[in-house]
C-alpha cells in the first residue's frame, strides 16, 4: 500500500489538497471492490514542525509519528505531493520543508508538484538537470530561480520517474489522474474519472497559454514599435518595415528588438498574430479563413500550421474548446 503525503504548507490551495484526497478515497473504494491495494494518504502541515528545523541537522524529531499535523522527521513516505499555492509564496524561507523533501527523495520517495509547488522542489535541490513544468505564467520567474532545471512550460505534466511535475493551478487534477493511472491502473482510473466527471485525457499548457510581450525593458524605441504592432497586427510587420519605422538599419533593429523582447522579430510577430487570432476564435463567429486574413496572413493552410505549432490545437479545435459565443 503506497503511502502518500499531501503537503498543506502555508498558502496552499486547500481545494487541491482536499480534492486529491477525495480522488484517492473514491479510487480506494473501487480498489477495495477489486481486492486491490489502496492509496494511504496523509495531509501534513509543515508549519507545525518547521520551527524545529536545525540548519546543521535538518528537521528535528520528537513529534508523534504519523500525526496529520506533523509527522516525525524519520517517517518515510512513498510519494510526497506539493500542491499549488494561491498566496503568491514561493517557499524561499521554508528551509525545514526543503530539507524534509530532500530527505524523503533521498530515501526513495517520488516527489510531485503542481503549479507553484515546483518552487519548493527547486529549493529542496531535487530539480537540477531534471525536466520539469510549472504554470506557464511563472516561466520567467522559475527559470531565473532554478536555471539548472530543464523547464518545459508548454506541458501540463512531466513524469521523470521519481520527479513528477504538473502545470497550472488546476493541473492538480491532471496530477491526480496521472497518480491513479500510475499507482492504481487504468481500470480504477477509468471508474474514478467516470464517477467524478473528470476527463482522463492528457492536455498541454500551450493550449491555454497567452502571449505576454515583454514591455518592461529600457529600449524606448523598441517599446514604441511594439505598441504600434499591437494597433496594426494585420499590417506590414516585416523586419524591413519595422526597422524603417524605428529609424534603424535592419541589422541594428533585429539586434535591439531581440535583446529587449527576448524574441526575434519574426517570432514575436507570429505569437502576436496567433494571440489576436485566439481572441477572434473565442469571441466571434468569423470563419478560420476570415480570422487568418484579419491577423495579416493570406495563406490559410500556412496559418493553420502556425496556429497549431504555437497553441497545440488546430484553429477549429481551439474554437470548440474555448469559444465564448
Amino acid at each position: 500500500m503506497p503511502n502518500f503525503a499531501l503537503i498543506a504548507y502555508d498558502g496552499v490551495q486547500m481545494s487541491a489538497v482536499l480534492g486529491l484526497a477525495d480522488m484517492f478515497d473514491v479510487a480506494n473504494r473501487f480498489a477495495e471492490g477489486l481486492d486491490r491495494s489502496a492509496i494511504q494518504h496523509t495531509i501534513v502541515e509543515p508549519t507545525h514542525w518547521q520551527d524545529r528545523f536545525d540548519p546543521q541537522r535538518g528537521l528535528g524529531s520528537g513529534l508523534p509519528s504519523g500525526s496529520a499535523s506533523g509527522p516525525d522527521a524519520n517517517l518515510r513516505f512513498d510519494v510526497v505531493v506539493l500542491p499549488p499555492n494561491l498566496g503568491g509564496g514561493r517557499g524561499n524561507d521554508d528551509r525545514g520543508l526543503h530539507a524534509w523533501i530532500a530527505r524523503q527523495h533521498h530515501a526513495g520517495a517520488t516527489i510531485c508538484s503542481a503549479c507553484a509547488g515546483a518552487f519548493w522542489l527547486g529549493h529542496a535541490g531535487v530539480l537540477d538537470a531534471r525536466p520539469v513544468t510549472t504554470h506557464w505564467a511563472l516561466e520567467g520567474e522559475f527559470a531565473e530561480a532554478f536555471p539548472s532545471a530543464i523547464l518545459h512550460p508548454e506541458h501540463v505534466l512531466i513524469d521523470d520517474h521519481d520527479i513528477v511535475t504538473a502545470g497550472g493551478v488546476m493541473a492538480w487534477l491532471d496530477l491526480g489522474v496521472h497518480i491513479l493511472r500510475r499507482w492504481m491502473g487504468p481500470d480504477i482510473l477509468s471508474k474514478t474519472c467516470r464517477l467524478m466527471l473528470i476527463d482522463p485525457k492528457g492536455r498541454e499548457q500551450r493550449n491555454y497559454r497567452s502571449f505576454q510581450p515583454n514591455l518592461a525593458h529600457t529600449d524606448d524605441a523598441v517599446r514604441s514599435i511594439q505598441r504600434w504592432m499591437e494597433k496594426d497586427v494585420a499590417g506590414d510587420l516585416s523586419v524591413v518595415n519595422l526597422a524603417e519605422r524605428a529609424g534603424m538599419s535592419t541589422r541594428t533593429f533585429q539586434r535591439r528588438f531581440t535583446e529587449a523582447t527576448k524574441l526575434a522579430p519574426n517570432t514575436y510577430v507570429q505569437h502576436l498574430r496567433v494571440e489576436r487570432a485566439k481572441g477572434y476564435l473565442e469571441r466571434t463567429s468569423l470563419s478560420v479563413a476570415e480570422v487568418c486574413w484579419r491577423v495579416g496572413y493570406q495563406d490559410v493552410s500556412a496559418f493553420g500550421r502556425l496556429f497549431k505549432s504555437i497553441s497545440g490545437l488546430s484553429a477549429g479545435d481551439y474554437r470548440k474548446r474555448f469559444a465564448l459565443t
